[in-house]
């Protein structure tokens, strides 16, 4: 075994944009002081998921670590379901990581990697008890939320660069006036006309 990865998405939930899954790779002698207070996403500050993103990105020009983020569209999400879409984030993440199959895989919550990584551990709130998924989902959480900010300014109506995509009030409010997006998932918006 050589190296321990994490994986976790962010994204799942939103109507717009797409979905981000994050892998972060680590060798078996890793410092795990590296993940002292590091803790999941949802319970940290933006600055200080911004920070975490910083620490992981100056870890990876020193070569103590790799980390990527896999955006899958909302087209593919519309076109083949939100687990597929994950699905393949997941498979994405491991080649560009090159990840050996005899490596130790942590996933959070409900997802899987391919049955061909023997030594994998869905963990639920794995986000919260184990820090290289921690840390997986800050990079996915970060990207996604960068991506969502940029794309504010393609839509300014549309405010992403504060929800992010997600079916809120004010969102609502926005597709009733304006319509829909080119990035607004078709397949999730039934859930907001119910909502």
């Amino acid at each position: 075994m050589s190296y321990v990865v994490g994986i976790d998405e962010a994204g799942r939930g939103p109507v717009a944009g797409p979905v981000a899954v994050g892998l972060v790779k680590i060798p078996l002698d890793f410092n795990r002081n590296f993940f002292k207070s590091i803790r999941d996403s949802k319970q940290l500050t933006v600055s200080d998921r911004e920070l975490w993103f910083e620490l992981a990105l100056e870890a990876k020009r020193l070569g103590r670590l790799d980390f990527t983020v896999a955006l899958i569209s909302e087209k593919v999400i519309d076109k083949k379901g939100i687990a597929h879409a994950i699905r393949l984030g997941i498979k994405r993440g491991l080649k560009a990581l090159d990840i050996p199959l005899d490596s130790q895989i942590f996933l959070d919550g409900g997802i899987k990697a391919p049955q061909e990584f023997v030594h994998q551990m869905t963990v639920v709130k794995g986000d919260e008890k184990i820090p290289v998924v921690s840390l997986a989902s800050i990079m996915a959480k970060v990207t996604r939320d960068r991506k969502m900010v940029r794309l504010s300014k393609k839509f300014p109506e549309f405010s992403f660069d504060i929800h992010k995509g997600y079916g809120t009030l004010l969102h609502r409010q926005a597709i009733q006036k304006y319509g829909l997006t080119t990035i607004h998932r078709q397949s999730f918006l039934s859930k907001l006309t119910k909502a």
